[in-house]
């Protein structure tokens, strides 16, 4: 059924991975922001981030004080031995005040539902919902609202899902990526046994290290060599996927190079297309980073909403090649020349 849509402008929603990141997102712009607790409900479980009760609570009163939205990420799976910690999430996420709570875990939107079912739900793009069919199962089983479709999708796909969806549908705008469909990736369990859909991060701290060797700093999985840098190279976090690896001779990135999605130049086609919300990846970054990229994405949706001879501001794209992975841009899956 193809479902006729109002083209409204979309919610910027944008990372908090910290109370004064939140702020700093609610001061450049954002309509909400996403924010996870300090355990593994969360799919960026990483030490010095997150949110305590304390936290979440101010955030949620700055953020409403400005009529703003929070909305909580219980994005990992739950223990099947037990899920305790994520019914307790569920619990505090509403009586903390959260607008919504991003859910991937079927026996947690059954608990939301049965427990909260006045809580809006919405479906993580951890849940790796890429078919307006699987979509549409989780509005009629369990109530959900909106999904966040997997950054694997065409733009004709994403239009494509959009149409036959009773729900709002929200994409990603800005942020790494990730080469494989959220949700279903294992990869670095088979370096640590922890998986990155449970343990709410694809390399666990405690199986990082690095180490000076005679060619460089060695970064590290649970032992296993993924890159090695010189002195004065920038180094990012390491992960399986994003390490450099001797192939028939060659040392290169073998599976996936670091880059940032950057969809400023589809903006007008997203917003005809129907998406009701653009969603900044990023909640282990710095908070400069957060304001920064919000105020820059809050011009960009305020000018393609007003000015039909919309086009990306070189100052825009300048600011956004700051903050970039590897200060390199794609438009991803959005762009497929080959197809």
């Amino acid at each position: 059924m193809h479902m006729k849509r109002e083209i409204t402008r979309p919610d910027l929603v944008c990372p908090a991975g910290s109370l004064r990141a939140l702020q700093m997102a609610v001061d450049a712009g954002a309509d909400a922001v996403y924010l996870g607790l300090r355990d593994a409900t969360n799919a960026r479980n990483f030490a010095g981030l997150n949110f305590d009760d304390a936290q979440v609570r101010e955030g949620v009163r700055y953020a409403h004080a400005r009529g703003r939205q929070v909305l909580m990420a219980l994005n990992t799976f739950a223990d099947a031995r037990d899920d305790s910690p994520w019914r307790r999430a569920v619990d505090r996420a509403a009586e903390l005040g959260a607008d919504a709570l991003i859910v991937a875990d079927s026996a947690v939107m059954a608990y939301c539902r049965d427990h909260h079912p006045g809580m809006r739900l919405h479906l993580s793009v951890q849940a790796s919902a890429t078919s307006y069919e699987a979509i549409e199962f989780y509005r009629e089983r369990y109530g959900v609202q909106r999904a966040v479709l997997p950054r694997v999708l065409t733009l004709q796909q994403v239009k494509h899902v959009i149409a036959h969806s009773a729900l709002d549908i929200e994409v990603f705008g800005f942020g790494s990526l990730c080469v494989m469909v959220e949700g279903r990736c294992a990869l670095s369990s088979y370096a640590t046994a922890q998986s990155p859909n449970t343990a709410g991060v694809c390399s666990p701290p405690s199986a990082v290290r690095w180490t000076n060797g005679a060619e460089g700093v060695e970064a590290r999985l649970n032992g296993v060599l993924i890159d090695r840098y010189a002195a004065d190279e920038p180094r990012g976090y390491p992960t399986l996927c994003k390490g450099r690896f001797e192939v028939a001779g060659r040392r290169d990135y073998a599976i996936e190079e670091p880059t940032s999605l950057n969809s400023l130049s589809v903006l007008p086609q997203l917003i005809e297309a129907g998406v009701r919300a653009i969603k900044i990846e990023g909640r282990q970054r710095s908070p400069s980073y957060v304001a920064e990229v919000t105020r820059v994405w809050r011009a960009a949706l305020d000018l393609a909403r007003s000015d039909s001879r919309y086009a990306v501001q070189p100052a825009w794209s300048a600011e956004l090649s700051r903050w970039a992975e590897g200060q390199q841009h794609t438009l991803g899956a959005y762009d497929r020349p080959w197809r």
